[in-house]
């Protein structure tokens, strides 16, 4: 028997409805923030994420899966979304100069690394980019977005944690500071985060090894910022005062891909344990311009698909299922069974959603699949009300049932 390869994931009929119910409120909320929905391919050149996520993250070096086509090209299978959208963006000038695009997106990211509880080597993401401008109050409602998303899932006990990197100049200082911290502790470290110390010293706060975690929970990091950069994320701030969004300024939060510069931020939720990110975004200002386009600011989130359902699930909230059947036709004879059938596609060209037996079963068989469905009514065909040009409906709910002619069905049933 062939098997789903390790670290990825059938989600099957009986969960999907979770997933549905995650992806309704997405779309809903999006729009009401004036996002449109973008769908990238699932592969690109491998060099659009060497180029913006960086050639030293554990991303690249470890975790993309790359290969060669026929043609010869690097190709990758997509880690994270954001650059594949800015390519999107750029290749067809959707960043107009003078407005914001906002862009939201879910499906499936691909990276190769140990598969854990909510996370897999197939995963998924939903999230938002919104691109054109510098404002400190579009960092404050994009945040605001964020925590509204949980809140319409009905997910609680989550914290929205706030840092600024400031511009690349103030990253740069930011970056020294952690080394001069991280120097006294280099010969501790993992062989990993030794090369992380020269590379991207930020990466050592990602490292899951026990000793580098301890180490960066110790490591005291002051603000770096310019003036502008320090004025902007006052701004983002009193931004999230105005909205009612409850926060923590945590200078830890650091995001390691490359391109994030200024605002950054995570949220985390209480029922996911070690591992309680949720949400993670920033702004990616020079983004843009470094894959070709014009100098282009912007920031945006993602949430795991996986771990909203954990979290859903962990708190026990009830969400609405996939839609139902709800009528399912039952036939007293096999003689019957052709205008049943027939009668069961009128209902569902009406809008009805319906189904039926298909092996001639006895009405008390039809009868259990009809409750196992989930069925709201049964229409029952007998020889004598068809004589009559009518059938029985039974509500499965209150167990009541009455004759309906054939001609007024569709009105009785709506």
């Amino acid at each position: 028997m062939i098997k789903a390869l390790r670290g990825v994931k059938d989600i099957l009929p009986d969960e999907i409805g979770l997933w549905q119910y995650i992806e309704s409120n997405g779309r809903d909320i999006f729009n009401i923030y004036g996002y449109k929905e973008i769908r990238t391919p699932i592969i690109e050149e491998a060099s659009l994420f060497i180029r913006s996520i960086g050639g030293a993250t554990d991303i690249v070096q470890k975790e993309m899966y790359v290969f060669s086509d026929r043609g010869g090209r690097n190709i990758a299978l997509r880690p994270e979304a954001t650059a594949s959208i800015v390519r999107a963006g750029i290749e067809n000038s959707l960043f107009q100069a003078g407005g914001v695009s906002k862009l939201f997106y879910m499906g499936p990211m691909f990276r190769s690394e140990r598969p854990q509880q909510a996370r897999q080597r197939q995963f998924y993401q939903i999230g938002v980019e919104a691109v054109g401008s510098d404002s400190p109050f579009v960092d404050a409602e994009v945040i605001a977005l964020a925590a509204g998303f949980l809140e319409k899932l009905g997910i609680k006990k989550f914290h929205v944690k706030l840092n600024s990197l400031g511009c690349r100049q103030d990253k740069i200082s930011v970056m020294e500071k952690h080394k001069e911290s991280f120097r006294p502790h280099l010969e501790k470290l993992c062989e990993t985060c030794k090369g992380r110390f020269d590379k991207n010293v930020l990466r050592i706060f990602d490292c899951k090894e026990d000793s580098c975690k301890s180490i960066a929970e110790n490591i005291k990091v002051e603000n770096a910022l310019c003036s502008d950069c320090g004025r902007h994320f006052e701004k983002v701030k009193k931004g999230l005062d105005i909205l009612g969004i409850e926060y923590a300024v945590d200078h830890k939060i650091v995001r390691g891909l490359d391109y994030y510069t200024k605002t950054v931020f995570e949220i985390t939720q209480e029922d996911l344990g070690a591992k309680d990110a949720i949400c993670a975004g920033g702004r990616y200002n020079n983004l843009v311009k470094d894959l070709g386009g014009k100098d282009t600011p912007a920031i945006g989130f993602a949430f795991g698909m996986e771990r909203l359902a954990l979290a859903l699930e962990k708190g026990s909230i009830s969400y609405a299922l996939c839609p139902r059947v709800n009528v399912f036709v039952a036939v007293t004879g096999g003689e019957l069974y052709s205008e049943a059938f027939k009668l069961l596609e009128t209902l569902r060209r009406s809008g009805i959603a319906g189904e039926i037996d298909y092996d001639s079963k006895s009405l008390k068989a039809q009868m259990r699949k009809a409750e196992k469905l989930g069925a709201k009514f049964v229409v029952i065909f007998g020889e004598e009300e068809i004589k009559n040009k009518k059938v029985i409906v039974r509500d499965m709910e209150n167990h009541s049932q009455k004759e309906v002619e054939i001609a007024g069905l569709i009105a009785e049933l709506r």
